[in-house]
């Protein structure tokens, strides 16, 4: 299917401060002031229906409703939806859809709290479409992942200048293509689900086949599912990984990738997608 330019959704550009500065006491008693994350609450309303809040840092609002509702399965095309409006003055955004949700009420009856920072919600049908998921064929080389994680350890982010956040990305390889930063990992991916759907105008929305998604934080179910509803068959963290993300990952064959920092990593399923180069572990890694 082919998405006609004057069809994909209206976004306003929404602005607001990444961080804002405190006093603090340091442990010696003197007084400084630090950076810290701004966290904001921004309440999604769809078709002038209130449908739910999130917690977010706030630096792509419009993308990250977008991939909130693409997420939890309540649009199924980017045409489907014609305007997103966000106005911080009211914290709110407001979503106009072409031809309105059927049985809006129905599916976003039943919610399941989340683990995680900010307490993501997964719609109770979400679980359902695992069975129906199909990841495309895809590799990755023990170089190429060494090359992701001294990308992320190189960027610039909030998170160095004022911690307390989450950082998600998007690779082709080794190439960076999108970074996202919340107070919530569910949020930075729904942002990048919505950076796919937008980043190509005028054609399909952007294919996971040959894409890595990361993470700082764990790997949930949440994470895991999200990931392979983009179509992307490959996940890094710099974390771990829960019992239920693992089964659902070995379930539909991802491979998820734990614990990468430096050279270190492990392999907790989809081992058949990662080339190994065990030669490069003991490498000195790049000066950075």
């Amino acid at each position: 299917m082919t998405t006609h330019p004057g069809l994909l959704p209206r976004l306003t550009q929404a602005q607001a401060p990444l961080t804002h500065r405190v006093e603090v006491v340091n442990e010696h008693g003197e007084r400084e002031e630090l950076s810290i994350p701004a966290e904001r609450p921004l309440t999604v309303y769809v078709d002038k229906r209130e449908l739910v809040t999130l917690m977010t840092l706030g630096a792509h609002p419009e993308l990250l409703v977008l991939g909130y509702l693409r997420n939890q399965r309540l649009v199924e095309s980017v045409q489907d939806i014609e305007s997103i409006t966000v106005d911080w003055e009211v914290h709110a955004a407001a979503v106009r859809t072409r031809h309105g949700i059927a049985r809006i009420e129905e599916r976003t009856a039943s919610k399941v709290v989340t683990t995680g920072c900010g307490q993501g919600s997964v719609f109770g049908g979400l679980m359902d479409e695992v069975d129906r998921i199909v990841l495309p064929e895809a590799r990755l080389t023990q170089g190429q992942l060494y090359g992701i994680v001294n990308a992320i350890r190189l960027k610039e982010s909030t998170y160095k200048s004022a911690g307390s956040v989450h950082g998600c990305a998007l690779f082709q390889g080794e190439e960076l293509l999108v970074f996202v930063e919340d107070v919530g990992r569910h949020n930075a991916i729904d942002t990048i689900a919505g950076w796919m759907w937008m980043a190509v105008a005028g054609a399909a929305p952007m294919a996971g086949t040959d894409k890595v998604f990361y993470t700082t934080g764990r790997l949930t179910s949440e994470m895991v599912i999200k990931s392979a509803q983009m179509g992307v068959p490959i996940v890094v963290s710099r974390s771990g990984m829960t019992q239920m993300g693992h089964a659902v990952a070995e379930q539909l064959g991802l491979c998820a990738i734990g614990r990468a920092t430096n050279r270190r990593f492990v392999c907790y399923s989809g081992s058949h997608r990662l080339v190994l180069q065990p030669g490069l572990a003991q490498a000195a890694p790049a000066p950075g």
